[in-house]
């Protein structure tokens, strides 16, 4: 009986450890599918995304004189008007494209201009540059950093919530020329109403009357 335990255990014990190796791959290679596909999609997304006025970009040229990399590299501000003012060129209207269609823009124009005869153009979008405005009946006016998950209610709470005199039902929303208003209350009461909200949005809580 001793002896065909021991035989037993000496069978089976490699046995497990053959299994578990091979769970433990399994899991490392579920791991990196994982991992590969997140990255995927987060370029993915970073590559739709749009350039808008107020961004913040981090462009790098290159293709050029290294006399000329640094005069040219740097972080630049989209105006107003959606233009970004880089040296040689002056103003270049980027907003409304995505970075990579930016960049072949702004290549374009140095070429066409005869600045330079092949440049290359890197555009790094700065997140943290994006914000949305929150004012009024807020306990906590501010600029709320944009994060793709932020949505009117979440901008309204990071304000600090509403004041004791805020009109909730009419929340106004205004994004470029165009004005929602907005019943917060009924936010509340089904969440799944919650506006999304963009780079760029103002969102003012009015005074009640009452």
């Amino acid at each position: 009986m001793s002896i065909s335990s021991h035989f037993e255990i000496q069978i089976v014990g490699p046995s497990r450890r053959i299994a578990h190796g091979r769970i433990s791959r399994r899991l490392l290679k579920l791991r990196t599918i994982w991992l590969l596909s997140f990255l995927f999609w987060t370029n993915a997304a970073r590559a739709e995304a749009t350039l808008r006025p107020g961004d913040t970009i981090e462009l790098k040229i290159g293709g050029v004189p290294a006399t000329e990399i640094s005069s040219v590299s740097g972080q630049y501000t989209i105006d107003g008007e959606g233009n970004v003012n880089l040296p040689y060129i002056s103003r270049v209207k980027i907003a409304g494209l995505a970075p990579g269609a930016a960049q072949a823009v702004i290549e374009g124009v140095y070429k066409a201009r005869q600045i330079y005869t092949n440049p290359n153009i890197v555009i790094t979008m700065q997140p943290q540059s994006r914000f949305v405005n929150v004012g009024g009946e807020v306990k906590a006016p501010q600029r709320v950093p944009f994060t793709p998950d932020l949505t009117l209610l979440s901008a309204i709470n990071a304000a600090g919530g509403f004041s004791p005199f805020a009109n909730e039902r009419k929340v106004r929303l205004l994004r470029g020329q165009a004005v929602t208003v907005i019943d917060v209350k009924k936010i509340r009461a089904n969440p799944s109403r919650d506006v999304q909200l963009e780079p760029g949005d103002r969102v003012e809580v009015p005074q009640s009357l009452f």
